[in-house]
């Protein structure tokens, strides 16, 4: 069943495709917290094309899961991998985007929020006469 679904979906896991062309070129550089493993090609020309770099997720393919570190690497914005991350006391744990998930952030007042906001106690409705 495993296999049937790497052949239709890339949503999930990679797809035997990219199972293959790992395997053939790619080279393991490291994984992160999130359980991301990262690639690069072992046959790269040098001076001549940028090296080929790609991620394959644990988990559902989520963009928004990969570390600041690790997206700066895969976008050639640095040329060695980072090291193991140390975050400081002041920063917040990384996360996915939670954007239409149950822990989505939404403000007081919001129609999908959970509780509606109660009217000010200054307003008062129109009547007609």
């Amino acid at each position: 069943m495993k296999f049937i679904k790497q052949l239709f979906t890339w949503w999930t896991e990679q797809t035997l495709n990219t199972r293959f062309y790992t395997w053939l070129k790619g080279e393991f550089v490291g994984s992160d917290e999130f359980g991301n493993r990262y690639y690069r090609a072992r046959s790269a020309i040098p001076d001549s094309i940028p090296e080929r770099r790609w991620v394959i997720y644990k988990g559902y393919s989520e963009a928004s899961m990969v570390p600041p570190g690790w997206h700066g690497w895969i976008h050639h914005r640095s040329d060695s991998p980072p090291g193991p991350y140390a975050p400081r006391e002041w920063q917040k744990p990384h996360h996915g985007n939670l954007t239409g998930s149950a822990g989505a952030y939404r403000p007081k007042g919001s129609i999908v929020g959970q509780t509606p906001a109660p009217a000010r106690p200054d307003y008062e409705a129109w009547k007609p006469e």
